[in-house]
C-alpha cells in the first residue's frame, strides 16, 4: 500500500484517537517489509479506514478479510477475519446488501454462493489463486468420467463451477474427517495434488482405507518451501516449532510439529509454549500471530502470496464508493445452486 497524504473531513482528534487505536494493535507486527509500524504510518492510513467504515455503515456492507491480506484491512476494517471455513461461515450468516470480500475471487464467489441476495464484491478481479485456477468445470467433468464410481471431493480453493460438479466441498479444517466419512472407498480430490498426499498419510495412520487420486494443482506459496530450512533451523534455534499447512509437500508436513488450517496454526501457535516457531505458510497469518499474541516469536520462513496482496484500503474504499462490473460476483443462479448443494454437504459433514 503506498502511503499518501488524504484530505480527510474527519476531525484531527478523531484521527488522532483511531490511529492510536490502530498503532496500539499494529505495532508489535515485525513480518511487513513495507514498513515499520508507528504513530506517523498510522496517522496517514486512519482518513481511508475511517472513510471506508463510514462508508460500510452509509452502503449496508460488511467486510470479509482473509487471514493473509494486509494487517491495516484485518485491523482498520475488517468485520470478520480468519481462514476460509470461518469466513465460509460468516458468509453464510450475513445479513448485509453488500459483503466485500479481501480475499482472492473463489472466496468472494463462495459468498455469493451462500449469500445470493447479497451484492458480492471483490477489490481486485485479478486477485486469483494458483489452485483455483488450474482447474475447469470442463476438466472436472473428463476426470470424472474416468473415475465414475468416485466421490467427488474439491477443496475450497476452487471456482464455482468446480464446486457445482463435486459431491461435497472441504477445507484444510475438516478434509480428513470429510473423505474418511465419504461412502465410496475411491476419491477424487482436486485440485490440490499435495493435500492429496497428506490425505492418503492421513487416512493410512488412521487404518481407513481410501484410494486417492487427484487433479495437478499445488499452490504457489505452499509449494516452494525448502526442507534443508527446518533442519537448518531446529540446528540453529533449539527448541524451534515448526508449523505447516497440507497445502505444502509431504517432506515439510512430516518434519513439522503441527500441520493445519489456518485457523489450526493460528490456533496452536496461542496455544503451545516454545521459544521460537517457523511459520511455513503465507506471512499474513505470522502478522495476525504478532498482533495478537506479541509473546511469540518467530524466525523467518514465511512466503507472501501475490493474490491476497493486491487487496488494499484503497481498492475497498473505491469498490464501495462504485464497484466496476468486474469487481462484482455473478453467478448463474443453476450453477449456483448446484456449487451450494456441495457447501451445504460440507456443512452437514463437519
Amino acid at each position: 500500500m503506498s502511503l499518501t497524504t488524504v484530505e480527510s473531513p474527519f476531525a484531527e482528534a478523531e484521527i488522532e484517537n483511531e490511529a492510536k487505536r490502530l498503532l496500539a494493535k499494529l505495532m508489535h507486527v515485525e513480518c511487513d517489509s513495507r514498513h515499520s509500524w508507528n504513530i506517523d504510518t498510522c496517522r496517514s492510513i486512519v482518513p481511508l479506514t475511517l472513510e471506508i467504515n463510514a462508508l460500510k455503515k452509509e452502503k449496508d456492507a460488511v467486510i470479509l478479510a482473509h487471514s493473509y491480506v494486509e494487517p491495516e484491512i484485518i485491523y482498520g476494517v475488517a468485520d470478520f477475519s480468519g481462514d476460509s471455513y470461518m469466513l465460509s461461515m460468516k458468509a453464510k450468516e450475513a445479513n448485509a446488501e453488500r459483503i466485500v470480500f479481501s480475499g482472492v475471487v473463489f472466496m468472494a464467489e463462495t459468498a455469493k454462493i451462500l449469500s445470493p441476495q447479497a451484492e458480492v464484491i471483490v477489490p481486485d478481479r485479478n486477485s486469483g489463486c494458483s489452485l483455483a485456477d488450474s482447474l475447469t468445470g470442463a476438466q472436472l467433468r473428463e476426470l470424472k468420467a474416468a473415475y465414475p464410481e468416485a466421490g467427488v471431493v474439491c477443496y475450497i480453493n476452487s471456482t464455482a463451477e468446480v464446486k457445482a460438479e463435486c459431491d461435497v466441498c472441504v477445507t484444510s479444517s475438516n478434509v480428513y474427517k470429510i473423505v474418511a466419512a465419504m461412502p465410496q472407498k475411491q476419491i477424487l480430490f482436486v485440485p490440490d495434488r499435495l493435500m492429496a498426499d497428506n490425505i492418503r498419510v492421513e487416512m493410512k495412520r488412521l487404518g481407513i482405507e481410501k484410494e486417492i487420486v487427484s487433479s495437478d494443482g499445488t499452490c504457489i506459496v505452499h509449494d516452494q518451501f525448502d526442507p534443508e530450512l527446518i533442519t537448518e533451523s531446529r540446528a540453529k534455534f533449539p527448541g524451534v516449532k515448526v508449523v505447516s499447512h497440507p497445502e505444502c509437500t509431504m517432506d515439510i508436513t512430516s518434519e513439522s510439529d503441527y500441520v493445519g488450517s489456518t485457523g489450526g496454526m493460528m490456533q496452536y501457535v496461542k496455544q503451545t509454549e516454545a521459544p521460537y516457531f517457523m511459520m511455513l505458510t503465507e506471512c499474513g497469518l505470522v502478522e495476525r500471530i504478532e498482533v495478537e499474541s506479541p509473546e511469540k516469536r518467530f524466525i523467518s520462513g514465511c512466503k507472501l502470496c501475490p493474490f491476497m496482496k493486491m487487496n488494499s484500503l484503497e481498492k475497498i474504499r473505491d469498490a464501495l464508493i462504485s464497484p466496476q462490473p468486474s469487481q462484482l460476483i455473478e453467478l448463474e443462479e443453476d450453477l449456483r445452486i448446484r456449487a451450494h448443494r456441495s457447501i451445504d454437504r460440507m456443512f452437514e459433514m463437519s
